[in-house]
């Protein structure tokens, strides 16, 4: 059993972070997170309909509420960036194209888990992957994985921020903490701001959600605010418009084995998403994070982006939904088909 009086080795468990599969991993302080990183931004609706972020707003801030005893937060992340989602369409966000990342952090906390108690027998800990109140992203900063970027994802020095975050919580000190503030290196650089077709990315480093695509594309529910629905243009799930353009991300580094490679869901076009039957849907989706959409709310972004894209060419496929059982499926195709007739 570990000796509670004596410090672990943070470079014995950083390698069997690696083990386990994850890409970087570092270690912070559990000190509390200030309110006015979360609650001003809940208070002016940029979380839109997601209620959930602020139902438990004291764990989010104090990781010592969620697990107590706590003594290290052991932050985590997985590169998921591989060279084969290059020749697809695209309007699939390149996290989504394989395998569940929740699935595949999952599996990777378990076997640190695992690591860790034949390590540590003794140490106590608590785990979770995006689903919970920690906040991983500012738990990789302070954890000297990156720093929070202008569009607000985190981004890493080696991998840009083509990752996905976990932490585990311990009840156990280590000998090595990052200190140090994270280095801001967007500096004047406005390419994330500028990119974004809907004006979600806000000063502060804040996002609207209300606005994004990636929330309208995966989390929102019925129609689609006219307003945001030009912006729609190539994207049926989430969105990499300001990842694609940052420089931080120019030259990034392909993910070992086969969890994130692309599955055949996202070598379809945007014209064969929109007559999936919910059989199929259910076929290709299994145990993919695309499966959150649903078969309408996929549909739907489907029909959005031949709109907002003029493909004239989809026409017979857009008339062929207007009897749709679907008001919001309905619906997109009378947009879409009127965004067909301007030039």
């Amino acid at each position: 059993m570990a000796d509670p009086t004596t410090p672990l080795p943070s470079s014995a468990i950083a390698t069997l972070a690696l083990e386990a599969g994850f890409d970087a991993v570092g270690f912070a302080r559990p000190s509390l997170i200030p309110r006015n990183a979360l609650e001003p931004w809940l208070q002016a609706g940029f979380a839109a309909d997601m209620d959930w972020i602020g139902r438990r707003l004291e764990d989010r801030l104090d990781v010592g509420r969620l697990f107590p005893g706590t003594r290290t937060v052991i932050a985590l992340a997985s590169n998921y960036w591989t060279r084969e989602g290059d020749a697809l369409p695209g309007h699939i966000a390149r996290y989504a194209r394989g395998r569940d990342y929740h699935a595949t952090q999952r599996d990777r906390l378990r076997a640190l888990r695992r690591l860790l108690s034949e390590a540590f027998p003794g140490v106590r800990n608590y785990s979770e992957v995006d689903a919970g109140p920690v906040m991983e992203k500012i738990w990789a900063a302070r954890a000297g994985l990156g720093f929070v970027g202008r569009n607000g994802l985190l981004i890493t020095p080696r991998w840009g921020s083509w990752v996905v975050l976990a932490a585990m919580l311990i009840d156990a000190e280590v000998d090595s903490y990052h200190e140090e503030t994270p280095v801001d290196r967007c500096g004047t650089c406005r390419r994330c701001v500028e990119a974004c077709p809907t004006d979600a990315i806000l000063p502060g480093k804040r996002v609207d959600s209300r606005k994004c695509l990636s929330y309208t594309t995966i989390e929102l529910e019925g129609p689609v605010d006219p307003g945001l629905r030009e912006g729609h243009s190539g994207i049926s799930f989430g969105c990499d418009l300001c990842q694609d353009v940052c420089p931080l991300n120019a030259e990034p580094l392909q993910a070992p084995g086969e969890r994130f490679l692309p599955r055949a869901f996202a070598e379809l076009s945007l014209e064969e998403l929109v007559p999936l039957t919910p059989e199929r849907y259910v076929e290709l989706t299994r145990g993919s994070a695309v499966a959150r959409a649903g078969h309408e709310g996929l549909r739907r972004n489907a029909i959005y982006a031949l709109g907002a894209e003029r493909r004239t060419g989809a026409r017979a496929l857009l008339e062929s939904v207007l009897d749709d059982p679907s008001e919001t499926i309905r619906d997109a195709a009378r947009w879409a088909l009127s965004r067909l007739e301007r030039p």
